[in-house]
């Protein structure tokens, strides 16, 4: 697969990464262990090198997971972890002190079966804790070789200045797709000034911007979905439109509507590299094949004036999490 830099440090990844969370939290009940390790390694097997996952997914279930699957070919691939949350929970709060963080990389290290964390970030910024604070706990870690490269997630502007004046970030990590274009506002522009990399999670929509999922889908308990407004019925319903459009763009390029989504955000910038989370190798090799549908400039403007009619109903988030949000 292509590889990709995240940074001025020399990060190098595969073009598309996997999202991990799914197999062991938020999307309903955790996949069976050894299911899991078979598809992480079948994952590698097929070019991915990139593999994101957090202490709060579980919490610690997710690390410990990717630690025994990835083990066998660790220095072939990059890890990314996140610390932020007390006890490793979202429910429990924000904790960045940075004894805290100290504590996380030493946890997450065990885990995760190495001796070197390649891309810690901040989970959600904490507003008890100064940025620079924060940097220079990651900082110190990174001196000591325990991490090799600093991250933020869905962090603002300000804290990027904040965090980036004291020790380089690599990349940050924020949901962005064709139906969530916020990060074109400040974010792209700011990451392009700082020579930072940008990771957009949810790149297909939490699922949505595959076609599958309707009115008719019934979430779990245990599938946050169920709480985002994006997906009550009556907006699942309104947001049909986006499908259809992207439908059309796909069936003309004989492709998915999962792949022309993958290849649009390919194609925003050469630093960025989405990273889409499944459970299924089948489902990981139709995400892959977006990276085989590189888009032209006269194809991305076409996507974007066709979907530029269609006014997205639903928040990305319960009211309670976008708090967490840009700060």
């Amino acid at each position: 697969m292509e590889k990709r830099i995240l940074g001025q440090g020399g990060l190098e990844v595969s073009a598309l990464g996997l999202g991990c969370m799914g197999l062991s939290f938020g999307y309903g009940p955790a996949e069976e262990h050894d299911r899991a390790v078979a598809f992480l390694r079948g994952a590698y097997e097929r070019g991915v090198t990139f593999f994101d996952t957090a202490e709060a997914y579980g919490p610690g279930d997710n690390e410990t997971l990717l630690g025994e699957a990835l083990a066998p070919f660790r220095k072939e691939v990059v890890i990314a972890t996140k610390f932020g949350f007390r006890n490793g929970r979202p429910a429990d709060g924000l904790d960045s002190h940075p004894s805290r963080i100290r504590q996380v990389a030493e946890e997450s290290l065990k885990r995760l079966r190495t001796d070197v964390i390649d891309l810690f970030y901040q989970h959600r910024v904490d507003p008890d804790v100064p940025m620079e604070d924060v940097a220079g706990a990651v900082k110190e870690l990174i001196w000591e070789g325990k991490v090799r490269h600093f991250g933020l997630s869905e962090a603002g502007a300000g804290s990027i200045r904040k965090a980036h004046a004291v020790q380089p970030v690599a990349a940050l990590q924020s949901e962005y797709s064709l139906w969530w274009r916020e990060p074109e506002q400040e974010i792209l522009p700011l990451l392009e000034e700082l020579g930072i990399g940008f990771v957009p999670f949810s790149p297909l929509g939490k699922g949505f911007l595959t076609g599958k999922i309707d009115t008719a889908t019934q979430f779990s308990d245990e599938d946050f979905r169920k709480r985002v407004p994006r997906f009550a019925p009556e907006a699942l319903e309104a947001n049909r439109a986006l499908i259809a459009q992207l439908e059309t763009i796909a069936a003309e390029r004989q492709a998915t509507p999962a792949q022309i989504a993958l290849a649009w955000l390919l194609a925003q910038k050469p630093w960025i590299v989405p990273i889409p989370g499944t459970r299924s190798l089948t489902r990981l090799e139709e995400n892959l094949g977006g990276a085989a549908h590189p888009l032209t400039s006269d194809e991305r403007t076409a996507i974007d004036e066709a979907l530029a009619r269609i006014d997205v109903v639903g928040d990305r988030y319960p009211a309670s999490l976008m708090a967490l949000v840009g700060r």
